[in-house]
């Protein structure tokens, strides 16, 4: 499909107002598994930037994708327009570290505005006699697929306890949709997702059989939040799920919204008007959305310089100086 968004656009003249783009300029939003956060979240956004369509020209499209790390190569590489990522995986791509070192730093990522906390879960049988983050020693463990947030984290989390897969008595790399259904038929003991809350596939896998969440709280963890500013300490209320009365204390990161500079700055510009002007909608669009604040949207968790476009509506909106 034509993705029109080439400097000849531009200087064809699309910054000359929202009547310069043509009506089939379209947009596409990588997000992650369809039973995370990511892919409703991408799926909100395109809803409202679709509904004005006819005052600025942009479709929008959502794609269900392997995740955070996918979600910025593509962008990278411009199979992508817009991506949601996690806001570690925001830092490394632009720095080139951690698993982008190899292709070295993405210079042209673009923040456009975070989004909602992402703690990272771990989910245990309730026969697996775990009960501790320590306790996942020995024990069957999905770790996650290759591409995704989830992985990444696990990777960075492996390192600080000094731990390594052969920890673990077998491990798998099943994306989100597959992990729930294999920990409920005993393939896996447990299970950990980097996800807001409340989560499709944690209600799912706490649903489907007898299940605990997992505190995931040690001097080694403390040490990695104090360490790096874009991990925080996270709870995760207890009730939330069936099978955990209790608040569960982990660490997380923040899902981040991002782009990079070649795409126009109209075009991100009208993103995020589309969600700033008609933020009670989009909060309500998913609860891990709801508690949206617009003045941690615009700089929490964001380590990529901002798009220009969103930063010319951040200062239009008095959100940025």
């Amino acid at each position: 499909m034509n993705k029109p968004l080439t400097a000849g656009l531009v200087a064809a003249g699309m910054m000359m107002g929202t009547t310069a783009l043509a009506q089939d300029t379209f947009i596409s939003i990588g997000t992650g598994g369809v039973t995370g956060v990511y892919y409703p979240a991408g799926g909100a956004i395109c809803r409202l930037v679709n509904r004005d369509r006819a005052e600025h020209g942009i479709r929008c499209g959502v794609e269900s994708t392997g995740g955070s790390v996918f979600n910025v190569n593509a962008i990278r590489s411009g199979e992508l327009e817009f991506g949601v990522a996690q806001s570690d995986i925001q830092y490394h791509s632009f720095n080139g570290s951690q698993q982008f070192e190899g292709d070295g730093a993405f210079e042209g990522l673009r923040a456009i505005f975070s989004l909602h906390p992402e703690p990272f879960t771990v989910v245990a049988r309730a026969d697996s006699g775990i009960t501790t983050f320590e306790d996942l020693r020995g024990k069957r463990v999905n770790i996650g697929n290759p591409g995704s947030g989830q992985r990444a984290t696990m990777d960075v989390v492996l390192e600080a306890m000094g731990w390594t897969v052969d920890d673990f008595a077998q491990t798998s790399e099943l994306p989100p949709a597959e992990q729930s259904l294999a920990m409920c038929d005993n393939n896996v003991d447990a299970i950990v997702y980097t996800v807001g809350h409340p989560s499709g596939a944690i209600q799912e896998a706490t649903t489907a059989c007898d299940t605990v969440l997992v505190n995931v709280d040690n001097d080694e963890i403390r040490a990695l939040v104090e360490e790096r500013g874009y991990y925080r300490m996270a709870t995760i209320p207890g009730g939330m799920y069936r099978g955990t009365s209790e608040d569960i204390t982990t660490f997380g990161v923040g899902a981040t919204f991002v782009s990079s500079d070649a795409v126009s700055d109209e075009i991100a510009y009208q993103v995020t008007r589309a969600i700033f002007e008609n933020l009670d909608q989009f909060t309500a669009l998913h609860p891990a959305l709801a508690n949206l604040d617009p003045s941690e949207m615009v700089s929490d968790g964001l380590s990529a310089p901002l798009h220009s476009g969103a930063e010319r509506y951040f200062r239009e909106a008095g959100l940025i100086e």
